[in-house]
């Protein structure tokens, strides 16, 4: 008795899964006829319905609003030493690669932001940032022009044409970096603010040797931190944490070594020490730092 009831039931369920497939097949909804963008009139184009395609999973806002906190205000009265310090940044070093990741490099960052008027450029003549540079001006120094000779094939007259070699980001291979270290007393703490930094080009001679060292431009760093706040550096530990090059150059996160340090003559380390001699003497002057502000908590 009990599985004539199942078997009627089971029938019952079977006819009525037939009737509502028919009834949907007729009405011209179809599955095929549904999922097809072709037969929907609704959306002739589909793929403009999701919107423009994004490099991620999910949409990153972190550094687009990010906002950077400005420097405590530093009191001249506070300050009881101060020591001006240059460094160099060679993008070659392993902790250095982010400044030339081949997608954008640090160089072309700044290129951009100068062109864009979000940054404004300095000539190198000195790193007070005293005299501005245009567009024009930069551009004139990047872009090399050179000569070439050629002969019509026609009349076989030579001609001589003039053409422009583009920049290219690779051949910055540094960075120069002007900062000061100063001790606060209002909050007994030893600070290093950046003041500039400047690409550096190599020019070569004929053998292809290293002949002298040139920066390009400098930028005032503090002018230059929201800007550099919302420009993303590769994080080699984790793709979901995203850091800014302003989260790069204020917490510290590079290798260098110093060239020259504040002094009467105004001279550099090379130009008194040579070979290793050059950075046992940039180390010196980092250990005579840290020694000083050790000796302020001698009791």
């Amino acid at each position: 008795m009990i599985e004539k009831i199942l078997f009627s039931l089971l029938g019952i369920l079977a006819l009525t899964h037939t009737i509502h497939a028919q009834e949907y097949t007729e009405s011209g909804n179809s599955f095929n006829e549904t999922m097809s963008p072709a037969s929907n009139s609704e959306f002739p184009n589909a793929a403009l319905a999701y919107g423009d395609p994004i490099d991620s999973p999910y949409e990153r806002t972190n550094l687009r609003d990010r906002r950077v906190l400005p420097y405590d205000h530093i009191r001249e009265a506070d300050v009881m030493w101060e020591k001006r310090l240059w460094r160099v940044i060679d993008v070659r070093e392993k902790l250095n690669l982010p400044f030339a990741y081949p997608d954008k490099p640090f160089i072309t960052i700044l290129l951009d932001n100068i062109r864009a008027g979000n940054i404004q450029a300095y000539s190198a003549l000195d790193d007070k940032f005293t005299t501005k540079m245009s567009s024009e001006d930069l551009d004139q120094i990047l872009n090399t022009t050179d000569t070439t000779t050629t002969f019509d094939p026609i009349t076989y007259e030579e001609k001589i044409l003039v053409y422009t070699n583009d920049f290219d980001p690779t051949t910055v291979k540094k960075f120069r970096v002007k900062e000061s270290w100063f001790f606060d007393e209002e909050t007994s703490t030893m600070k290093a603010r950046i003041l500039g930094i400047a690409p550096i080009l190599e020019k070569m001679d004929e053998n292809g040797f290293v002949r002298f060292e040139l920066p390009i431009f400098w930028v005032y760093y503090p002018h230059c931190r929201q800007v550099l706040a919302h420009e993303p550096a590769y994080n080699s530990h984790n793709d979901v944490q995203v850091m800014s090059w302003e989260d790069i150059l204020e917490m510290r996160m590079f290798s260098s070594h110093i060239v020259k340090e504040s002094n009467v003559y105004d001279r550099r380390v090379q130009d008194y020490k040579d070979g290793v001699d050059m950075l046992y003497e940039s180390e010196k002057i980092k250990e005579g730092i840290r020694n000083y502000e050790h000796d302020l908590w001698t009791f």
